[in-house]
């Protein structure tokens, strides 16, 4: 599934950087693959970024510090991004890119087939959500920080994302509601088997908390393991010292999944 593989410089020697290229769909996508130095078998880590385009776009240091907790960590640019083919059309075809980064892990040769960890920040939530879905068992973990869950409340609350998301989509969700339900899956939740952690700032007004208690009341309608770390007075975006602490807290969290 790897077209090309280049180092990529990395400001920790404990952690080997390259961008990739891999297919996804006949697609030619771009990627950020991170690496344990140490020789040795991983917990593979699915990263799936928020934003589109360059808002929200994969950074190194973000990738290594969550391989540095022990996974080889591969994030997609997503179509169209850093020279990949295609384009991005917001957790419509362009999840088939995180479908096939999924895929591509389980093919690492340092990589622990049945322990592959997805994770979405933001926008990144939706697409973990349909890779737990399309990967069912496979999956060993699915962690939503800040996560979307439904593409209509977030057309209703970011004002300011409408226009994309009309010229991406294809229109409002009155006009082609079909396009929106399909990006918002919770029809299928049923086929999540890995354990769900959702973690969320109350005071978020990027993605707002309802999106993780939608997600929440889902799965506990279905009986689905899920642990909410919610956080009263962060945002969308959490202190570093808060982050970085809680990075470790998710990982071992996944760890013992």
């Amino acid at each position: 599934m790897i077209v090309e593989k280049r180092r990529f410089p990395s400001p920790s020697q404990h952690v080997r950087l390259y961008t990739v290229c891999y297919l996804s769909n006949g697609l030619r996508v771009k990627g950020l693959l991170a690496e344990p130095a140490e020789p040795g078998q991983y917990d593979g880590f699915l990263y799936l970024r928020g934003g589109i385009k360059s808002v929200g776009m994969v950074r190194p240091g973000r990738i290594i510090q969550f391989a540095s907790q022990g996974f080889v960590v591969f994030a997609p640019f997503y179509r169209g991004n850093q020279g990949g083919e295609g384009n991005e059309d917001f957790a419509g075809e362009d999840r088939e890119d995180a479908f096939s980064a999924f895929r591509l892990l389980q093919q690492h040769p340092n990589v622990k087939k049945d322990r592959i960890h997805i994770f979405g920040f933001s926008r990144g939530g939706i697409m973990g959500m349909l890779t737990a879905i399309e990967m069912g068992r496979h999956a060993a973990s699915l962690v939503s920080w800040g996560g979307v869950s439904d593409m209509i409340l977030t057309y209703e609350e970011r004002q300011d994302l409408r226009r994309m998301m009309k010229r991406v989509i294809g229109g409002t969700p009155k006009k082609v509601p079909e396009e929106y339900q399909w990006r918002t899956p919770f029809d299928q939740v049923n086929k999540i088997q890995a354990p769900v952690l959702l973690i969320h700032g109350e005071k978020d007004q990027n993605v707002s908390i309802q999106h993780s208690y939608l997600f929440e009341e889902k799965l506990k309608q279905l009986h689905k393991p899920v642990e909410t770390w919610y956080y009263s007075t962060f945002t969308h975006y959490f202190p570093p010292k808060e982050n970085r602490r809680i990075v470790r807290q998710l990982t071992q969290w996944m760890k013992n999944r």
